[in-house]
């Protein structure tokens, strides 16, 4: 066996071809600029994770990479053959789930008649069409055409679809099962290069699995957007980070706007936690630097024309005269140095880190003492039976179970939001309870964010902006925006903020990392592990639920 560091021209030019390559890619919705100048490539075989805070952009740059927006600058280099799935799925109403699979394979029927129609056509020893015959024939192979029905029908299967008749009409389908198909029909294609927004909506953790093996098969590039961390952790080979933050490099240099991380989310994970070292010791070099320039200044200027030196004689009148000239002239260099310096530092200064302050409260709160609620007995017909369950001071409590199981349910019944059919719920009096349920709702969604966040309230509306401003949830220029104008992601963060600002003594958190970007569900995490607040969480968040140091209750 032999190898070549430098691949024949015609391979080079077709793994180039199929090769994702984006440059300066920038775009503004009005005054604001959601995208800066990014840039990014994408090989076959690799496998690119997006993250960043929710509005940073991430469908807008997958859209433009698969050509559906414009750019307002930048250029956009793309293999032939790619395969967008948004995350809403792009099915028609009409036709049936096997009307929809053929679709999704035509590409693989047009190709193997074309071989049928240049194998008969090959007898006549026209080199043209052997030439065109080897090339319809490698892109079939490479796209694995040969086995492209068998990987239609392990998709279906594998994404919990195998038991829908394929006669089922698509009209029929409900919101799931049309993303699960989109889905399947999306790995079916073999494309040169995948683009996936939120895959992992709809899906159990058995689809989950077969999700990442089937990515882990591609050979094409893939660029997914997901809030998924075991997800980016099981398949991707790198990670770009559209968040526009500081980013300062292992040699101390430093940049702003999108970086990319080598590796899987938890090489991502440790990269990151290096370059926040390296930025807060480029602040503290700053700041030191900063202030010694100007202690010489203010210090040297000081100096100038007080030697210090003892009375001159008469006769060394001339030599104390020239030795403190020498001085004065010796300090004022030393000063106007110092004045350069200051003045580059103030041009170039390094910001400190950014504060992780959203949850501050939950690590500074003081829960209260022995049971906050005790349940004997409980039943919600058709949805939820428990004997059993005490929450103490220092409950941890994950509530794992199938979809219908009564997770939601349980902590509706905790919060008091939601009555039993019978048994009994004992609270605590004057607790305080933190509930974010899985879904956000709002009385008013044309009330601004911050008449939301106040309501219920003793004090005016107004008096609150500080109180939401400093959990840093929400920007302040949305503080005013009615709720209905604000994404899904900012209502689940205005929510949140609500909870924490309400110093709750007991947390109940149903699906939590909805809607969140991966900072901050990490942000959140960590958090609840420092806080001493008795927490009952649902979750699906696989990532999280492995890290779990707490009780488990399996409903």
């Amino acid at each position: 066996m032999s190898s070549s560091a430098h691949p024949p021209a015609a391979s080079l030019a077709a793994a180039t071809s199929r090769a994702l390559v984006a440059r300066g890619i920038t775009v503004a919705y009005g005054l604001r600029t959601v995208l800066d100048r990014v840039a990014l490539t994408a090989s076959p075989g690799e496998r690119l994770g997006l993250v960043g805070e929710n509005g940073a952009g991430k469908s807008t740059l997958l859209r433009v990479l698969a050509g559906i927006q414009a750019p307002d600058d930048g250029t956009v280099t793309r293999p032939a053959h790619v395969t967008y799935l948004g995350q809403v799925p792009d099915l028609p109403d009409d036709g049936t789930i096997r009307d929809a699979a053929d679709a999704a394979l035509a590409d693989f029927r047009t190709l193997e008649t074309r071989m049928r129609a240049l194998e008969h056509a090959m007898t006549d020893g026209d080199e043209a069409v052997l030439e065109e015959y080897g090339d319809v024939l490698d892109e079939y192979e490479r796209r694995d055409g040969w086995s492209a029905d068998a990987r239609a029908a392990r998709a279906l299967a594998g994404l919990g679809l195998g038991d829908v008749p394929s006669d089922r009409r698509l009209s029929t389908l409900s919101g799931g099962q049309r993303s699960r198909l989109a889905l399947a029909l999306a790995l079916v294609v073999s494309a040169d290069l995948m683009l996936l927004d939120e895959p992992t909506n709809h899906l159990d953790d058995a689809a989950v699995d077969y999700l990442e093996r089937a990515l882990a098969e591609q050979h094409g590039a893939v660029v997914v957007v997901s809030h998924d961390r075991a997800l980016l952790d099981a398949t991707c080979t790198g990670i770009l980070d559209l968040d526009p933050t500081l980013h300062v490099a292992p040699d101390g240099t430093t940049s702003t706007g999108s970086a990319r991380y080598t590796g899987d989310y938890t090489a991502y994970l440790d990269a990151k936690a290096s370059a926040r070292l390296r930025w807060a010791q480029a602040r503290d070099a700053w700041e030191t630097a900063y202030a010694e320039a100007k202690a010489v200044v203010t210090n040297g200027s000081r100096q100038v024309g007080h030697q210090g030196y003892r009375a001159p004689r008469d006769n060394d009148k001339f030599i104390g005269h020239f030795l403190g000239e020498r001085k004065d002239a010796a300090v004022s260099r030393r000063v106007r140095d110092a004045e350069n310096r200051l003045a580059r530092l103030a041009d170039h200064p390094v910001q400190p880190p950014p504060e992780k302050r959203a949850f501050t409260g939950l690590v500074d709160a003081a829960p209260a003492d022995g049971v906050l609620v005790s349940v004997r007995d409980v039943v919600v017909a058709g949805r939820l039976r428990l004997d059993a369950l005490d929450v103490t001071a220092d409950s941890r409590l994950l509530v794992v179970g199938p979809n219908g199981a009564g997770k939601s349910t349980l902590l509706g019944v905790l919060a008091g939001v939601l009555e039993p059919d019978s048994g009994t719920v004992r609270r605590q009096r004057r607790l305080r309870v933190g509930y974010l349920p899985q879904e956000d709702a709002y009385a008013d969604p044309g009330a601004s964010a911050l008449a939301a966040f106040a309501a219920g309230r003793d004090a005016p509306a107004e008096q609150w902006r500080d109180a939401l401003r400093e959990t840093g949830l929400l920007h302040p220029r949305d503080l005013d925006k009615p709720v209905a104008d604000l994404s899904i992601g900012q209502q689940r963060r205005l929510s949140l903020a609500r909870v924490v600002s309400e110093h709750p003594q007991l947390l109940l958190l149903d699906e939590p990392t909805n809607h969140l970007s991966v900072a901050l569900v990490e942000e959140l995490q960590e958090a609840l592990a420092a806080s001493r607040v008795p927490v009952v969480l649902v979750t699906h968040d696989r990532w999280w639920r492995r890290e779990w140091d707490g009780a488990t209750l399996a409903l």
